[in-house]
Formats: structure tokens, C-alpha cells, sequence
């Protein structure tokens, strides 16, 4: 029996890792964001016959997926601009959290049927949390303004405390019948976050000791693969806010890996976590459309006409508490930070806070939390409309993954706020003075070494020299010819690696060098051109 129930779970593993293989495929042919694509893909096949049931569970959600994706993003997150944005951050996944919450409470009095304050608060809580996959992957594909993506980035990493905070106060309010008071409120949110922060910062330090004493590939992947559920569970245990340990501990890390990370180690951490977080980004996705027939099953007793009219309206007004907020939210964020902080921050376009407004898609957390509602209260009674919050929950996340997530190009393009990433030009000014460093060394290591190596000094400051000529230039070009030219160069690059590449394939068909060797010259022939591709997307 046990034997029969591992080959049935590696029977749905591999066939969810299918779906995600061809439907992210699909997704990248269709030039749209593959959370959209496996969504609505998850949706079909939940009407195909002979597909297994794949029930989500929510401790899968909370304590299997949730820990490592944001682990990584916390790592892949500018701990400067996080730091900048910060008031903006945090009305946002505090504020708006409130909002929404208070908000979906009193609409769900008037518009649904059979709900009070405290199961709307409970609805609020469920829906109130954002994932910022879908539309920060089409803002940096659009050329969004960095400033809006880092928002959305920061948003999605904190609000999810927020939100379970707020779904812990609502569980309790309508299973126990207890309504905390502001003080009681306002304490365990200071618990949860100074607890939280304080465990992961504790894990960060642990981890960076011993970091600085090991350079070994597998078994620091192996420590950053613990890193997050480290901080996670010792976080829950202390009935802390565990999302918050875990951003922490990845923000500092992050922040610390330049000097405990040797280059080889770092590309192979790089490569595995990016493996790691499409697989579980894709399989939550494609889970999120499985769940339909689950859904279903416990509304089979309302008309589907209304239910249709519940789902619309209720997404509507998800949508609508947002833009309520983000305009208020914006002004009130740009005066804490010119008047507090001073900082030298200008208000923002309408058109740019319409666009963080409708960004608030959401995802498999606020599911999960749903799915996690209890069954029954402390009496033993059922809980008030659970099988209608998981249904309207599921409307939400189709509604505003699909609809706002392939509306969104066409919006940004319509507002003007497509164009380059303003992050190239800080890309150059900062290329330009590694390698004026990189040549002052060269002149003040040649005045104390020997005459005789003059000729490598020769070399190294020749070669340093053209790729400083290549930035310089290439900005400082008016007429196009010097981004003409740089082109040229990578495109001879890029053929010269081919050749280099395949003489080397030569050599070990021919038997002249071994698998070893080949399989090293093959790595440092990979680098050069991943470097090379990248600098040809982002242009001179």
C-alpha cells in the first residue's frame, strides 16, 4: 500500500513537471508571462478526463514553497533601492493590506448574502496578499520604470506577513469569537515583525560564519537550500512572523555573498536556484488551475448564474479598493519621505501609480490560505462560508492573473511608460570607473615592479584601455556609428567563440583531448559567450 501511494506521488510529480515544461514553452512562443499561461493551462486540463485529482495542500504552500521562493527573491532584491523605497513599500504592504481588509469587510455585508463583518474581514485577510511574478516579468520585459518594479518587487516580499497577520485576527474572530482590541493589534504585530527580523538576521550571521570557512559547490547549494526553512521554522516556532525571517536572513545574505562566495561556487548557486524556482513557480501555477473541480464541489448548491455574479463583482472590488488606495497611498509615501526622511524624491505620474494600482495580481497564497480556513469553529459547527471564500478567492486570482496580466502590456504602452531600463546607464558609469580603477593599478603596480615586465603591463593596460574606449565611446557617439561598431565587435566575438568552440569539439572527437579537458575549456567557452549575449541585450 505504502509502495503504491510513492509511485502514485511521483506518477503527479512527473506529471505536473510536464505541464510546466511544455506550458512555460508555450508561454515563452506566445511572448506572455508564463504564470498566466500555466494558470489558464491548469484550468483545461481540470476538465480533461483521466487527469488525476491533484489537491492542493496548503502546508505544501506555506512550509514546502513558499520559504525558498522567497528566499529568492528576497536575494534577487537591491537591498539600496528596497531600503530607499521603503515607506512606499510599506504602505503598501501594510496599509493597503488594511485597506483591502476593512474594505472586502464592509462590501461583503452588503453584497453577499449570509456574510457579517467578521467573515468579510476573514475574506479580506484571504485576498490581501499580491504576487508580483506576473507583472513585474511584464514590466521588466516592457522597460517599466525601475522605481515601479521595485515597489511591486518589496510589496509582494512583506505583504504576505501582513496578510496571515490579518488571517490569523479573522480565524480568531470567527472560531473563538474573539476581537482583538488596537493595542492587543498593534503588540503582535510588533512581536511578529521585531521577532521575525531579529531571527533571520540570527540565521544570516550563523550561515555567513560558516560561509567564510568553506569553498566547496555542493555543500554550500546544500546550506542555502536549508537557509530558508531554517529561518522559516525557527520563526513559526516562535510564533513569529516566519516570511519576515526569511526575507531578512536573504536580504543580508544576499547583501554578504560578494565576499564569501568564490566565482565558481556563485555561478552554480546561481544556476541551481533558478532551476529551483521555475520548477516550484510552475508547478503552484499549474496547481492553482487544478483546483477547480475542488472549488466546485462545494458550491454545487448556489445558481451558477449568481455565482458567476459574485465572482465578477467581488474581483471588482478588489481591483477598485487598490486604485482607491494608491493614490492617497502615493501622496501621503512622497511627503514621509521629503519631509521625515528628505529625501529628494519627486511625486510620480498618474499614469505610473495607475499602473502600480493595477499590478495587484494575485496568486497561490491567498489560496492557500483559504484552502487552510478551518472546517468547523470551536462548537463544532461548520465555518460560516468557507466553500464561498475559497470560490470567490479562486475567482480573484483568475481574474486578476488573466485579465489584468494581459491587459498590462497594452496599458503600459498606452500610458508612454514603455522604453529602455534606466538601469544601463548606471550600468555604464559604473563599468567606466571599475576599469579606470582596474588601470590606475596597472600604472602603480608597473612604477614598483621591474623593467622587465613592462611588456605585460604593455598588455594588460592595451586591453583594458579598448574596453574602456568601447563605453566611453560608445556614450559619448552621437551619429549611431559608435553603437555600429560595438555591435561588430560582439557579433566577431560571439563568432570567434563558435570557432574556438567547435575546434575544441575536434580535438576530443579526435581523441587529442580528454572528456576532462574538454568539459573545462567547454565551461570557460560558456561563460564568455552568457557574458557576451548579455552585454549584446543590453546594448553599449
Amino acid at each position: 500500500m505504502q509502495g503504491g501511494n510513492i509511485h502514485a506521488l511521483e506518477l503527479v510529480f512527473l506529471l505536473l513537471l510536464f505541464f510546466v515544461v511544455a506550458f512555460a514553452e508555450l508561454a515563452r512562443r506566445l511572448k506572455t508571462p508564463f504564470p498566466i499561461v500555466l494558470v489558464l493551462a491548469g484550468l483545461l486540463l481540470s476538465f480533461v478526463p483521466g487527469i488525476p485529482p491533484i489537491r492542493l495542500s496548503p502546508d505544501l504552500i506555506f512550509f514546502v514553497v513558499l520559504p525558498p521562493l522567497l528566499y529568492s527573491a528576497a536575494w534577487l532584491t537591491s537591498w539600496r533601492d528596497f531600503q530607499y523605497h521603503l515607506v512606499s513599500i510599506l504602505l503598501l504592504a501594510f496599509g493597503l493590506v488594511t485597506f483591502t481588509v476593512f474594505g472586502v469587510a464592509a462590501a461583503a455585508t452588503r453584497v453577499f448574502p449570509g456574510f457579517d463583518w467578521r467573515t468579510g474581514f476573514v475574506l479580506g485577510a484571504v485576498i490581501s496578499t499580491t504576487d508580483a511574478i506576473a507583472a513585474t516579468s511584464i514590466g521588466k520585459r516592457l522597460g517599466l520604470p525601475q522605481r515601479v518594479v521595485d515597489i511591486l518587487e518589496g510589496e509582494s516580499l512583506v505583504n504576505d506577513a501582513s496578510g496571515l497577520l490579518a488571517l490569523e485576527f479573522g480565524i480568531a474572530m470567527v472560531v473563538q469569537q474573539q476581537t482583538p482590541t488596537v493595542t492587543s493589534a498593534l503588540a503582535r504585530l510588533a512581536y511578529l515583525t521585531v521577532v521575525g527580523l531579529a531571527i533571520g538576521l540570527v540565521v544570516g550571521l550563523v550561515v555567513e560564519w560558516f560561509e567564510r570557512r568553506i569553498d566547496d559547490g555542493p555543500i554550500e547549494i546544500t546550506i542555502s537550500l536549508l537557509v530558508p526553512y531554517a529561518a522559516y521554522l525557527a520563526a513559526e516556532e516562535a510564533r513569529a512572523s516566519g516570511v519576515l525571517a526569511v526575507v531578512a536572513s536573504g536580504l543580508y545574505l544576499s547583501r554578504k555573498s560578494a565576499h564569501f562566495f568564490s566565482p565558481n561556487v556563485r555561478i552554480q548557486i546561481y544556476s541551481v536556484w533558478q532551476s529551483l524556482t521555475f520548477v516550484l513557480n510552475g508547478v503552484v501555477f499549474v496547481l492553482i488551475g487544478l483546483q477547480l473541480p475542488y472549488v466546485r464541489e462545494g458550491i454545487r448548491d448556489y445558481n451558477l448564474r449568481e455565482l458567476l455574479i459574485y465572482g465578477a463583482l467581488f474581483s471588482a472590488i478588489v481591483i477598485l479598493l487598490r486604485l482607491i488606495w494608491v493614490f492617497p497611498g502615493a501622496h501621503l509615501a512622497i511627503w514621509i519621505r521629503q519631509r521625515l526622511l528628505r529625501q529628494n524624491e519627486q511625486m510620480p505620474p498618474k499614469r505610473q501609480i495607475f499602473i502600480v494600482g493595477w499590478t495587484g495580481m494575485r496568486g497561490v497564497i491567498a489560496l492557500a490560505a483559504a484552502l487552510a480556513l478551518p472546517e468547523t469553529l470551536a462548537d463544532g459547527s461548520p465555518f460560516p462560508q468557507r466553500n464561498l471564500i475559497v470560490f470567490l478567492t479562486f475567482c480573484v486570482i483568475l481574474v486578476t492573473l488573466v485579465l489584468q496580466g494581459l491587459t498590462l502590456p497594452a496599458l503600459i504602452r498606452r500610458l508612454g511608460l514603455a522604453g529602455p531600463q534606466g538601469r544601463h546607464c548606471g550600468e555604464k558609469e559604473a563599468r567606466r570607473i571599475v576599469l579606470e580603477s582596474a588601470l590606475a593599478h596597472i600604472e602603480a603596480a608597473r612604477e614598483e615592479d621591474r623593467p622587465e615586465f613592462a611588456s605585460v603591463y604593455d598588455d594588460l593596460a592595451q586591453h583594458y584601455r579598448e574596453r574602456l574606449e568601447n563605453i566611453v565611446g560608445s556614450s559619448e557617439d552621437q551619429d549611431g556609428a559608435g553603437e555600429e561598431l560595438y555591435g561588430r565587435l560582439l557579433d566577431l566575438s560571439l563568432e570567434l567563440n563558435q570557432v574556438e568552440r567547435q575546434t575544441a569539439v575536434r580535438l576530443r572527437n579526435e581523441g587529442r583531448i580528454n572528456d576532462e579537458v574538454f568539459r573545462e575549456l567547454e565551461r570557460e567557452l560558456d561563460l564568455d559567450e552568457v557574458r557576451l549575449q548579455e552585454r549584446e541585450a543590453h546594448g553599449p
